[in-house]
């Protein structure tokens, strides 16, 4: 059963609105800066290794930790901790907008919402991020964290991708080629990110930044951030 509650959290078909955001790969590739399916795997490479590896990763590690425990000031300081690391404001509406849409799947679904005590912890959150809500279906369904971060990515990279193949546009054999290469790099982070200590996470990424910036005032764009 684990399983099967992972592939639905990892689902295209969540309605959480993923599909609608690039994190700002729209704008580089309309900036002319990413143009093949090579710099495509280059950009999306970096984003993951860099800030969605050190940072959000390790995050969702230690939120199903809380979640467990029972530590419920612990995942609301890690919660904040998710929203100050945004640093543009779509980045920042991104996750919050997602959360939002959990929280309303999930008393939707008699799976979650049936569970003792656990949609009141869910709402008891001021402003809730996605990997917050994320994590605790996936915590109260028994989903083994290792698995959770490994769907977790998959489920990053691959609206990644998705959206490199409208915007750039690649065909679908070229997507399924990153996807493939990129998904290779997945167990290392995770591996990595389930022991990351805190004072070792990083969302330095400027080059990211800068493109959800820019993204912001982009006059024609596919998707909202």
């Amino acid at each position: 059963m684990p399983l099967i509650r992972l592939l639905q959290l990892v689902s295209p078909a969540l309605p959480v609105g993923a599909y609608t955001y690039s994190q700002g790969l729209e704008w580089v590739i309309d900036a002319g800066r990413v143009k093949t399916e090579a710099q495509v795997g280059e950009w999306i490479g970096d984003a993951l290794d860099g800030a969605f590896g050190n940072y959000e990763l390790p995050l969702l590690a230690r939120l199903m930790d809380a979640w467990a425990a029972g530590d419920d000031a612990a995942v609301a300081d890690l919660n904040a901790r998710a929203l100050a690391s945004r640093e543009t404001s779509e980045l920042r509406a991104e996750t919050v907008q997602m959360g939002y849409s959990m929280v309303r799947l999930l008393v939707d679904l008699p799976a979650f919402a049936q569970l003792p005590g656990w949609l009141a912890r869910v709402r008891a959150l001021d402003e809730p991020v996605f990997p917050a809500v994320w994590s605790a279906a996936a915590t109260a369904w028994g989903v083994a964290p290792a698995d959770a971060l490994a769907g977790y990515a998959w489920a990053w990279l691959e609206n990644m991708v998705m959206a490199a193949v409208k915007a750039v546009p690649l065909g679908q054999a070229a997507g399924q080629r990153l996807l493939s290469d990129l998904s290779a790099r997945v167990p290392q982070q995770v591996d990595k990110a389930i022991v990351m200590a805190p004072q070792n996470w990083s969302n330095f990424q400027p080059g990211l930044a800068i493109a959800s910036a820019r993204h912001e005032t982009q006059y024609s764009r596919l998707f909202r951030s």
